[in-house]
Order: C-alpha cells, then structure tokens, then sequence
C-alpha cells in the first residue's frame, strides 16, 4: 500500500518529529520521485526551490527519516546508498544498463531459511541486476 504525502506527514507528526520546510521537501520529493534516488538526486532536485538546502541537510532528514521508519535506505552496490519511500516488503531490480531501479512484489517475510534459526534477522531485501525491458530492445 503506498501511502500519499499527507498520511506520511501525518506519520511524521505522529513520530514527533518536526515539521521543518526541508524535512518536508525531502518527504515530498520521495513520494513524487519513486526512482530511488540518491542523496546527489534529492539535493539537485531541491536546489532550485532552496538555494540554502546543504548536502549535508540532505542526509540529516534522510537519517531522521529512516530511524522513525518512513524511509528505507537501499544499497544494492557498496558505493551508491538510495533511499526509497516505500517501507513494505518488496524486491528490487537494478538495469545495468540504464541504472534504474525497479520495484517487485515479493513476500520476504515468507522466506525464513532454517539455517538461520538462531540468527536474528534485522532486514530481508532482495536484490536483482539485469537488463531491463527498455534497455532489451
């Protein structure tokens, strides 16, 4: 279920965390951006409208963001963290060709190895790289 940009602000509210101008413009650009974009792609895409938005301000709400649960950082390569809006279980497919990234349905929570039964789980993704259907043709 995706959630609209007010029950997420409403989440925030509900969280107790602040409703500042930027943490909202970074909530806003998620829900209307769901190309999981890096910090890079957030701070251009918001520049324009606040010429004094910093990176580092980027990473901060990205940070506040995740630790309440509203956002979900993905790394599917060590060196490109993403962040995606989309907190559910689902997978991920990265185009090697045009980089995009690619959202399936998948029930993680279904996939339990008995390898692990004395292993505590703190996160399930899944991951796949290929060629996606634009970049096939």
């Amino acid at each position: 279920m995706d959630l609209s940009f007010e029950d997420l602000r409403k989440e925030l509210k509900n969280k107790n965390l602040r409703l500042s101008h930027q943490r909202l413009k970074v909530l806003e650009f998620l829900t209307n951006n769901r190309i999981h974009p890096t910090v890079d792609q957030i701070y251009r895409g918001l520049h324009k409208d606040i010429p004094t938005l910093s990176k580092t301000t980027v990473y901060n709400t990205l940070n506040a963001l995740v630790d309440a649960g509203i956002v979900k950082p993905i790394t599917i390569e060590d060196n490109e963290a993403r962040y995606d809006i989309a907190t559910q279980d689902h997978g991920h497919f990265k185009c090697e060709v045009c980089g995009n990234i690619y959202d399936f349905d998948i029930n993680i929570s279904a996939f339990n190895p008995s390898d692990l039964d004395d292993f505590k789980i703190k996160d399930r993704d899944v991951y796949f790289r290929g060629i996606c259907p634009n970049c096939k043709k």
